[in-house]
């Protein structure tokens, strides 16, 4: 007879855990949450102390009979879900559940904790039962009452003041925020000009580049040259007066020491995996979730990772040991530090008594699991692996070099900066990745040559080079999880269902792997932030967060927490659902008239998104695209010289749509004839599929390149990379493509699917088709 069960969350740790602990365990897994609010009104009351009526979820009814089955035949029961406020309240779900239905008497009932799924880990947390924690339940009810309080109380005023079947959630809101503020910076940003100026020198017969940064005595700004005639002076001035040499005035070096980044928590492996790997934020919890559970390594079923929802950046003394075991058997001895690094956690809540994450044996070589991963999870396990073994090694060495040049006198300085890697120490094994090209351009300087002060260079010329300031970047995945982090909203296991629940609710779209508001969002947002300012404001989410984290510590209680969120809340609720009107929010007037009955015009919320629309509907009906011309206009449109209607013969002329600019038949609307105003470019190859047409260079309504064919539409054969006349040599196919990417540089692919084809191009590939 068994004498004790144990409870997991999931089914995949069951054999695995059962097999550490041997015949006298039995271990069932509750497959997640096993209750849930009742979903309608009333589930939490807070007349009476926010009391909670919850309901066993469907699917897993038959577990808990399971569960409840087994607990017949053994004495002690050990709740053994994940090491979270989660798993601490599934574990007192299931709790209460087989307390209610009488199936606990004379039995023991514990709670264990474990980080890791390994024989040691399980047994020794076996070994070492505790309590359920009620703080850490408090808090975890409080978040799910507010959420449901929010949620059942904000979104049938948004089915009431914009559309129905909307929601609001108290943490995406703030987020959603984020991603339609950014839109509105990079929508009213005003584009500026500059110029700056780049000395290309050479030393001992060595190029290298100076940058300006100081001309005729004045320190240099991004402004300093507005325009092509001050720069085109300036550099003649400069050539003039250096008579092909700059004489270094200033020699600066310097030794810098470089620290590794700490171990992954939740949030930064999150980024680390979208910047590296391309994984979303739901992908890399999917994957980092099977290596918790555990891999068959052949024979052996053993979790490769610790837990992967945490906020800490400890490390295990025992881990540690082992990590520097291993730096200095593989790398060396002197890449072990004299102390083992430690690294301080930023989040106030962090839970110490947790680890970073890491792999639960370092001599788990991602060579050595490779052929028992799936491609995604051997990615993830080597990132997890580089970057734990890199954050226990010495720092690295940099030496750099600043070189200040005169041109001609004192007062024009070129300076010229660079660096040399004199001991790479933990950049052997790993360097952090950055949010954007230019953070990774300012962390590459280049190798200078030898130079003295006092002696001259030689001066080969001057380039000015135009520039245009750009609006901040939208968001990515990696970007947006940091802010949220930075701001202080949601907690690690919450920033993929952040992103996930924007995309599902249509508030937002990802194009490139950035994000972007859609209408409807933009909307959502606009009447959050006007009507409830306090409710989306980043210190008061943040505050809030803070106040939940102290219930779990037992520093507050979450009654009073709770009374006082909600009080001020439902109050709001009743004032905006008298004053706020559907049109306030729906609509946003312009100043233009109705070119059919003069009324004011106005951007209005439809079916699909904004348009523009009279105000006197529907008296009036007149509507049209934003950003698409009046119908009635007093200026006469342009004529595209020498372009022809090939339907009519009218003249066609430029228009502007919601697209952008586009040539279109002069006769409309009796000709409708409308087409691209860049003409698509023939590249001279035959459309394999169909042999009637070539295929034509184009360009997409984004400003994508792509290629199809001239018998589109009755032939829709398309590629997005070049085309070239070359039949390929393994399955014949009449043409192959080159295609361009970081990691292989330029090749030739073959474009069918089935065909793994490639062979590297040595030529350009911008000869190939010319420009768009």
């Amino acid at each position: 007879m068994s004498k004790s069960l144990v409870i997991v969350e999931s089914p995949a740790k069951c054999k695995t855990i059962e097999k550490y602990l041997g015949k006298d365990f039995q271990v069932l897994a509750s497959y997640g949450h096993v209750r849930d609010l009742i979903p309608k009104e009333g589930a939490v009351d807070p007349e009476n102390g926010f009391s909670m009526k919850y309901q066993v979820i469907d699917r897993n009814q038959r577990h808990l009979q399971e569960i409840g089955k087994a607990l017949k035949n053994v004495d002690t029961l050990y709740l053994a879900t994940d090491p979270d406020r989660e798993g601490e309240a599934i574990s007192w779900h299931v709790y209460e559940h087989l307390k209610e239905k009488k199936l606990l008497k004379d039995k023991e009932v514990l709670r264990v904790v474990f980080h890791e799924i390994t024989k040691k880990a399980v047994t020794e947390a076996i070994a070492h039962p505790t309590e359920l924690s009620n703080n850490l339940v408090n808090a975890q009810q409080a978040r799910r009452a507010l959420d449901y309080l929010v949620g059942f109380n904000l979104s049938p005023l948004l089915w009431k003041k914009i559309r129905r079947g909307l929601s609001a959630g108290r943490v995406q809101s703030p987020a959603l925020r984020m991603i339609v503020e950014r839109e509105l910076e990079i929508e009213a940003f005003k584009t500026r000009e500059y110029w700056s100026h780049t000395a290309d020198a050479s030393a001992q017969g060595q190029p290298f580049k100076a940058k300006l940064t100081h001309y005729r005595g004045e320190k240099l700004n991004q402004f300093s040259f507005a325009d092509e005639v001050a720069a085109t002076a300036a550099k003649q001035s400069l050539l003039e007066q250096a008579d092909g040499k700059l004489i270094v005035a200033k020699l600066e070096k310097k030794q810098r020491s470089k620290n590794p980044a700490p171990p992954f928590i939740t949030s930064t492996l999150q980024q680390e995996a979208a910047r590296k790997l391309g994984f979303t934020t739901k992908r890399t919890m999917m994957v980092a979730q099977q290596l918790y559970e555990g891999i068959d390594l052949g024979g052996e079923t053993v979790g490769l990772i610790s837990y992967m929802r945490t906020d800490s950046v400890n490390l295990a003394d025992e881990a540690i040991a082992d990590i520097r075991a291993l730096i200095a058997e593989k790398y060396g001895a002197a890449d072990v530090p004299k102390e083992p690094r430690q690294f301080k956690t930023k989040s106030k809540n962090a839970q110490e008594a947790h680890e970073a994450i890491r792999p639960t044996s370092v001599q788990r070589l991602p060579e050595l699991v490779k052929n028992r991963l799936s491609a995604e999870q051997f990615k993830l396990y080597d990132l997890i692996w580089k970057r734990t073994v890199a954050c226990q090694m010495i720092h690295a060495t940099l030496n750099q070099v600043a070189v200040d040049l005169n041109c001609g006198s004192e007062q024009n300085v070129f300076r010229a900066t660079g660096s040399t890697v004199t001991n790479p120490g933990f950049m052997k094994v790993y360097l952090e990745g950055v949010d954007d090209s230019k953070e990774a351009a300012d962390d590459q300087d280049s190798l200078l040559p030898p130079m003295e002060e006092g002696r001259p260079v030689v001066l080969n010329d001057i380039a000015a080079t135009q520039h245009f300031t750009e609006p901040p970047p939208r968001y990515s995945e990696a970007s947006l999880v940091k802010a949220l982090e930075e701001h202080g909203i949601g907690r690690p296991s919450t920033y993929a269902t952040i992103i996930s629940t924007l995309q599902n609710r249509e508030y937002v779209t990802i194009e490139n792997k950035r994000f972007y508001p859609t209408d409807v969002g933009r909307i959502v947002n606009k009447f959050l932030t006007e009507h409830f300012t306090k409710y989306v404001d980043y210190s008061f989410t943040a505050n809030l967060e803070d106040d939940l984290d102290a219930v779990s510590r037992g520093e507050k209680d979450w009654i009073p927490l709770m009374n006082d969120f909600w009080r001020p809340f439902t109050q709001l609720i009743n004032e905006k659902e008298e004053s706020v009107q559907r049109k306030d929010v729906t609509q946003e007037s312009i100043d233009e008239a109705c070119p059919e009955c003069g009324s004011p015009l106005s951007i209005r919320l439809g079916r699909n998104g904004r348009f523009i629309g009279c105000t006197n509907y529907p008296t009036c009906s007149y509507t049209r695209n934003i950003g698409e011309e009046s119908s009635v206009t007093t200026a006469e449109p342009e004529v595209a010289e020498g372009r022809d209607c090939p339907k009519c013969a009218s003249p066609l002329v430029i228009k502007t749509g919601r697209y952008g600019k586009f040539l279109g038949c002069s006769a409309y609307p009796k000709c409708k004839h409308i087409e691209p105003l860049e003409k698509p470019q023939d590249t001279g190859v035959e459309c394999p599929q169909c042999k009637q047409g070539n295929i034509l260079k184009r360009k997409a309504r984004s400003g994508k390149i792509f290629y199809s064919c001239s018998e589109y539409p009755k032939c829709d054969y398309a590629l997005w990379d070049a085309p070239i006349k070359e039949a390929c040599p393994e399955c014949h196919w009449p043409i192959l493509t080159l295609k361009t990417t970081k990691r292989r540089g330029t090749e030739k692919v073959c474009p069918q699917k089935e065909c793994k084809y490639a062979t590297p191009y040595e030529g350009d590939p911008d000869d190939v088709n010319g420009p768009a």
